[in-house]
């Protein structure tokens, strides 16, 4: 990690996921499901996160756009796409809403647990 990309992870309030993204945890995560199914598991699990408001539902674009009220109040937009037979990625968008332009690196954390809770429901492929 370069020190321009330490200091963007901190001193930024936007934090996205790619396919080749320089961190690891920011990398797109692929499951093994159909996207009809793995847009039902995102939709009930921001459904069922307290303090989760859904914004927007697009299921012909696979977005599903909310606001979720944890320690900080955050706009979260995830993105489903079957790229293969049973072979889905999804990724987010995290931007923190702070009266400062940067949020110490809260929404480049809050990525890998949003991965880690949708790997209970879904399985991971490598």
């Amino acid at each position: 990690m370069a020190i321009r990309e330490s200091i963007d992870k901190f001193f930024n309030n936007h934090s996205e996921t790619k396919d080749k993204h320089w961190d690891k945890q920011l990398q797109t995560r692929y499951f093994k499901t159909t996207k009809d199914r793995a847009f039902k598991i995102v939709e009930a699990y921001f459904k069922s996160k307290p303090g989760c408001e859904i914004i927007a539902i697009s299921d012909e674009h696979g977005e599903i756009s909310c606001n979720l009220k944890l320690r900080k109040k955050v706009f979260i937009t995830a993105t489903i796409i079957m790229v293969k037979p049973f072979r889905t990625a999804v990724d987010f968008s995290v931007t923190t809403e702070s009266v400062l332009p940067f949020d110490l690196g809260y929404s480049h954390k809050l990525i890998p647990k949003l991965y880690a809770d949708l790997k209970k429901e879904m399985t991971l492929v490598d």
